[in-house]
């Protein structure tokens, strides 16, 4: 077992190390580029009225140069990727301290409507999202955010398989972060394949044999110029019908290269993160078959991209004056780069939405890779098809700080309804939350917290935060109803659900809240609903003698020497102990 934060403290060093030796070499090629252009231009000073051996040197200084700048490039683009890699170990080492606050909450992702996803923490500030997310590309989030709202039972030994494979893989994760975040991306890819999708090309084969005849007889026309076998005005006779030519088509030509230029920053990063998926080796079936998914007859999806990237990138040398006038004038530049983008996309444009989804995937995917690198102590679950819904050993909220958390065995039958009471602070609500992540952790595939566990797959429903809404003109009581009107309407269609309720018919009296929370369980139980119910009303544990399908459970609350005292165990049978008078007095309320 690896140590995910000796890791990352060594990555770390690896990295700003790896990184202050090319600013070294960075700063050496400086000197040699400024020694070369130096010396060239020392060259073709002394050697001017020879001009052929001043030419030499200009072109063999060019050239060096040009070397020089290449190598240059390349290093500063590798200097700035071990730079991105270091930032990337140091939020690592930050969030295992527990300093993960500032980071993106998903707070928009929250939707009161959704099975769960507004009442268990998994969106917001300290959510659950907020500690898990390492995703990049914006639609790699959402990717993210569907997989762990999905509710999906199927499958889920294939995702732990994918998640532990990743898991092992900390470096490659982190270099496909590290060069995803090299590219910034103004617009989504979304928006592109829907531009991809719906595009109707506007220029025939015919105007590509043209546009080769054409630059041809430029070629021709320009040797007959210099020879003096026409007159040199013809070039710019030749040049103005050029630029004719082209100015036909200068609206639909704008329009697309407008376009490109939107796409080639997205299509850059994607190709550069194909190729990274395309060189990996996986041995799990759920990634082998996303990287399948990329193969297009022997060719490479991120090959294809590259190109399409570099015909945006001709396309765009229209923005150069000289390029734009000469470019078309003799040779139909824009013209024929447009039809190369044409018939990229004539060919593959139905394909982009695969090869995108498949980048997403594995920038969601590394989230969940990340998050069961760091916590080697959890367990996958194990998926079983036994009366056991949930049967976990040491079960506890994977947010808490391991020193202060305290563990819970629970053994939750299907079928089986809990109703959980305590005192105030007790770790009820926390109790329920802890549950729910399990379920959620689970069917996405990842490990959870817990020593082992044994699970029979289950959707989740839950009440535990319903509001009143004023733009909706509904009062919190209101709201509440519709919230479990919807759960049991669900569960009328498929009991293969498990409920979680905190609290509920709170917008009434004590004793109509009793006989409706009562009533309530009995419909739930009468359904043959699995689930639990964290409550203050005693009263409502009387069911367990009347219900065999109902179980009481509580946490318990003891005052010490004036003092409270809580040891967040969960226990069967009913809490004796309230609190709420006790704390009044304590804090001189009353």
């Amino acid at each position: 077992m690896q140590n995910p934060l000796k890791f990352y403290k060594n990555q770390l060093e690896n990295h700003q190390a790896k990184a202050r030796d090319l600013f070294k070499t960075l700063s050496l090629y400086s000197l040699l580029r400024l020694t070369v252009f130096v010396v060239t231009t020392i060259g073709i000073y002394f050697t001017f009225e020879q001009w052929q051996l001043a030419t030499g040197i200009a072109i063999f200084g060019i050239a060096i140069f040009l070397f020089l700048l290449s190598k240059y490039t390349d290093l500063k683009s590798e200097r700035a990727r071990y730079k991105r890699l270091v930032k990337i170990n140091e939020e690592e080492i930050a969030i295992a301290s527990g300093d993960f606050h500032k980071r993106e909450d998903g707070s928009k992702f929250q939707n009161p409507k959704h099975f769960y996803s507004l009442d268990i923490d998994l969106f917001g500030r300290g959510s659950f999202f907020q500690f898990i997310n390492r995703t990049t590309i914006k639609e790699g989030t959402q990717k993210l955010v569907d997989f762990l709202l999905a509710n999906t039972i199927t499958e889920i030994p294939k995702r732990q398989e994918a998640i532990k494979e990743l898991s092992g893989q900390a470096e490659w994760r982190q270099n496909y972060t590290a060069i995803a975040q090299g590219v910034e991306v103004e617009h989504s890819a979304n928006t592109i394949i829907k531009w991809l999708q719906h595009y109707k090309p506007f220029l025939s084969k015919t105007w590509f044999v043209i546009t080769i005849g054409f630059s041809i007889a430029s070629l021709i026309i320009l040797c007959l110029a210099i020879t003096e076998m026409i007159p040199v005005e013809s070039l710019l006779y030749w040049l103005l019908l050029g630029l004719g030519l082209t100015g036909r088509y200068l609206k639909q030509i704008n329009s697309i290269s407008q376009q490109t230029s939107r796409a080639k920053d997205t299509f850059r990063q994607y190709a550069l993160l194909l190729h990274e998926i395309e060189i990996a080796t996986f041995s799990s079936d759920l990634l082998k078959e996303q990287q399948s998914r990329i193969e297009l007859e022997g060719r490479k999806a991120s090959e294809i991209f590259s190109k399409f990237s570099k015909h945006i990138d001709a396309l765009d040398n229209r923005n150069n004056l000289l390029s734009a006038i000469f470019g078309n004038g003799y040779f139909l530049w824009d013209i024929r780069q447009t039809y190369y983008i044409e018939q990229w996309i004539k060919t593959y444009a139905d394909k982009v939405e695969d090869w995108f989804e498949v980048v997403t995937f594995f920038d969601a995917y590394n989230s969940l890779g990340n998050y069961g690198f760091n916590h080697q102590t959890f367990s996958y679950p194990e998926i079983i098809e036994t009366k056991h819904t949930i049967l976990a050993q040491n079960l506890g909220h994977p947010l808490l700080e391991p020193n202060k958390r305290v563990d819970s065995n629970l053994d939750l039958q299907q079928e089986q309804f809990f109703i959980v009471t305590g005192a105030n602070m007790a770790g009820k609500s926390t109790f329920l939350r802890t549950v729910a992540l399990h379920i959620v952790m689970a069917n996405v595939g990842l490990p959870v917290c817990a020593k082992s566990s044994r699970y029979k797959p289950i959707k989740l429903i839950t009440s535990m935060r319903t509001t009143d809404s004023l733009t909706d003109d509904s009062s919190y009581f209101f709201s509440e109803l519709t919230r479990l009107k919807f759960i049991v309407d669900t569960i009328e269609k498929d009991n293969n659900y498990f409920i979680i309720l905190d609290e509920i018919l709170k917008g009434t009296n004590s004793t109509d809240k009793a006989i409706g929370s009562r009533k309530f369980v009995e419909k739930l139980v009468k359904l043959n609903a699995t689930g639990i119910i964290a409550t203050h009303d005693l009263s409502l544990t009387e069911i367990e003698a009347e219900l065999e399908a109902v179980k009481n459970y509580f946490f318990d609350a003891q005052i010490v020497n004036d003092e409270l005292y809580f040891d967040y165990k969960l226990k069967q049978g009913v809490c004796q102990n309230m609190n709420a008078s006790f704390l009044l007095k304590k804090m001189e309320i009353v």
